[in-house]
């Protein structure tokens, strides 16, 4: 099929014409979401939503600024980028807990002992509660200070300051223990 039956197939909303494009550019379409998120199944999800969406918004391609391929593929390269920006997506790629990784390599390293031995349990509890809970989020849930902000409606400047006052007294309490 060419390009011109294609895009006039597309926009009369024609079975077959999606059905074709389906079967000659699903592969090299997914390729480009793949490029920008590795998980397959959120890949799919996305491919799924930018698929439809080519077929919903074929009546805003224009011939004259480039290819079919061209734009269809801009649109699922955006539609990856603007999963990876999201919150869901964010939050889903947060490291796991520093407890669920000591424990899981407590069965095949022993490294519970040494992670306790170095007193890292005994130093967070020299801190306050509030430079605590932003010491456990930053360093041991991989938040960054924005995401802590937004997320737990703490100014910025408080999440910030709150760090800098958590290493100060690491600082002052790590040679007593």
């Amino acid at each position: 099929m060419q390009e011109e039956q294609l895009i006039s197939g597309l926009r009369a909303k024609d079975k077959q014409t999606v059905d074709y494009l389906y079967e000659k550019y699903s592969r090299a379409l997914f390729a480009v979401i793949s490029r920008v998120i590795k998980d397959r199944d959120i890949a799919e999800e996305v491919f799924h939503d930018a698929f439809v969406k080519i077929i919903r918004k074929i009546d805003s391609y224009d011939e004259s600024k480039g290819r079919l391929y061209t734009w269809m593929a801009n649109v699922c390269r955006n539609a990856a980028i603007d999963k990876t920006r999201s919150k869901e997506f964010s939050k889903s790629s947060k490291t796991n807990t520093i407890d669920n990784y000591v424990y899981g390599l407590e069965g095949r390293s022993g490294t519970v002992e040494a992670v306790d031995g170095i007193g890292v349990k005994e130093l967070i509890t020299t801190l306050n509660e509030e430079q605590r809970f932003v010491v456990e989020c930053i360093y041991f849930k991989g938040y960054t200070h924005s995401e802590i902000s937004e997320e737990y409606e703490i100014p910025l400047g408080t999440v910030k300051s709150r760090i800098r006052a958590a290493i100060g007294v690491l600082k002052k309490n790590i040679n007593k223990i």
